[in-house]
């Protein structure tokens, strides 16, 4: 019986252990992911202000 019970304490503090780990790299998976949003938004925003810039260029000429 105290086999028993010890391995379920062992199973119990693994699975915490792993949870706590999963959570810890969920954090760095959502700033990963906005940190790509972020990117790609600014990428975005750059095409279409070059875009604009060579239309209002090509209008000088």
């Amino acid at each position: 019986m105290k086999g028993l019970m010890a391995a379920v304490t062992t199973l119990m503090l693994v699975w915490d252990d792993h949870v706590k780990r999963d959570q810890r790299g969920s954090v760095t998976t959502e700033h990963v992911l906005w940190a790509v949003a972020v990117i790609a938004i600014v990428g975005l925003v750059v095409a279409a202000v070059k875009t604009f810039v060579e239309i209002q260029a090509g209008k000088i000429n």
